[in-house]
């Protein structure tokens, strides 16, 4: 039977506990804006109990240990999550980009695709037709040849400076997937340290709850980037491997990955450092920025560039066969062979009377060549799957509104599967304060109550002193 000395001890023990308890309470308070905390909670159990005579006596309560309150199956679903997040995110970011670098805004998928801005490549090729149709009513005029040539000038930059942003593009995708690699290299980095101290914390009986939240965040932030798988070993290390390369193995980060040039394809893609092996992620923002690179982003350099190189060869056969104001015959129109290099015969501009409309020479009233070039803008290419240029260029624009409009309704769907996860786990490892203060409270309560049991011990302590005294 336990003496007032071993109740004592009991109530000094419940007010530990409680001390505990307040202790965790305030720390999940003090987290309550974190998004990267588990709340904690003490796990209590019974001291050992005395056996007596008449069978076991409780001793009190002891704290076994402070548990995190997480859901392992919400935190793999968000991690996936991540995934298809950053790479959704950095193909709407890639093809936003190329958008803009249309300089055309795209506002649906049909067969015309854009909403033709005034200094955008529609409108110029637009421009160029009308003035070669206005020419071809008075092919002689100086001052119409001049509009055909500036007409021709303005839709040759266009395509130039288009063709530099999507290259200046390619270029900035490429920094995006040198600088997520490194980024990757770096939360491995991370993660095999926090395996370390994680692994030394519970080998010694401690609980290493801020270091399993610190290594869930470093986790969900390399989902964002590259895809990879994780197995948990026996004591508590986590290793992670991605496309068949081990980065993380227990406390040592085993292999690293580069951004490098592969020939066969002629793009920056991934490697492992050790193994010198491409791999081909299949999710995160280097998986979205290489989607896009090699998939719209490309199409719309494709397209472009067949379009310039079919307009060059359409317009050069015909001009190079008419004749100019002297009679003079076999120049072209365009220079160049593609989007990047078109521009205009570099004689043209100072001399508009070298501009050769004529179909026979000596007759500047001939419109022979000007009323060809004119037609060119309804007829049918077989370079351009038998389209107009007009048609192929607006084809090629809505590919790329077609692929932006699927890009972001995923974004939409996925953000909202993301936000449904999210709030799943706030609603179970996240701190609600109503629960925390009543909690508080309860603890105070029993801190209390422990306290006046401390007292009331003390008072019976002084009752037998003073009897033996007397």
């Amino acid at each position: 039977m336990m003496g007032l000395f071993n109740i004592l001890d009991m109530g000094a023990s419940s007010l530990d506990v409680q001390t505990q308890g307040t202790s965790v309470t305030g720390e999940n308070l003090a987290n309550v804006n974190n998004p990267a905390y588990s709340r904690q909670v003490v796990q209590l159990g019974p001291s050992t109990p005395l056996n007596t005579t008449i069978g076991q006596e409780g001793t009190g309560v002891t704290a076994t240990a402070i548990t995190q309150v997480v859901d392992a199956l919400l935190n793999g679903q968000i991690q996936s999550e991540a995934g298809v997040t950053g790479s959704l995110n950095a193909q709407q970011t890639a093809l936003q980009d190329a958008e803009g670098a249309l300089g055309e805004q795209i506002t649906n998928t049909s067969t015309s695709g854009t909403d033709s801005s005034p200094n955008g490549i529609a409108a110029s090729l637009s421009s160029l037709f009308q003035s070669l149709q206005a020419l071809s009513v008075s092919p002689s005029d100086t001052s119409l040849r001049q509009a055909v040539i500036a007409s021709a000038q303005d839709l040759a930059t266009q395509f130039n400076q288009v063709s530099s942003s999507l290259t200046n593009l390619v270029g900035t995708i490429n920094n995006s997937i040198t600088s997520d690699v490194a980024s990757v290299n770096q939360d491995a980095a991370q993660i095999a340290s926090l395996n370390k101290q994680i692994v030394e914390a519970q080998a010694i009986g401690g609980s290493a709850n801020e270091l399993l939240d610190q290594r869930e965040q470093a986790l969900e932030d390399m989902a964002g980037k590259i895809n990879f798988t994780t197995s948990t070993e026996a004591n508590g290390a986590i290793d992670i491997n991605t496309n068949g390369i081990t980065l993380v193995s227990g406390i040592t980060q085993s292999d690293s990955l580069v951004a490098a040039w592969q020939p066969t394809t002629g793009q920056w893609l991934v490697k492992s450092q050790n193994l010198g092996t491409f791999i081909t992620p299949s999710g995160g923002s280097i998986e979205g920025d290489i989607t896009a690179r090699s998939g719209a982003v490309a199409q719309l350099q494709t397209g472009l560039n067949t379009l310039a190189g079919q307009l060059i060869t359409s317009v050069n056969t015909i001009y190079s066969a008419g004749y100019d104001s002297n009679g003079n015959t076999g120049q072209d129109f365009f220079t160049g062979t593609d989007a990047a290099s078109i521009g205009v015969n570099s004689a043209l501009p100072n001399d508009p009377g070298q501009f050769q409309a004529s179909g026979t020479p000596g007759n500047a009233g001939d419109n022979t060549v000007a009323l060809a070039l004119a037609q060119l803008a309804n007829t049918s290419l077989s370079g351009l799957n038998n389209q107009t240029l007009s048609g192929s260029y607006a084809d090629t624009v809505a590919n790329l509104g077609s692929s932006l409009a699927s890009v972001n309704d995923q974004v939409t769907n996925n953000g909202a599967m993301s936000q449904m996860l999210t709030n799943q786990r706030d609603s179970v490892s996240g701190v609600n304060i109503d629960e925390e203060m009543t909690n508080l409270m309860q603890y105070q309560k029993a801190y209390e109550a422990s306290a006046q049991l401390i007292s009331t011990i003390n008072q019976m302590l002084q009752t037998v002193v003073s009897m033996k005294s007397t």
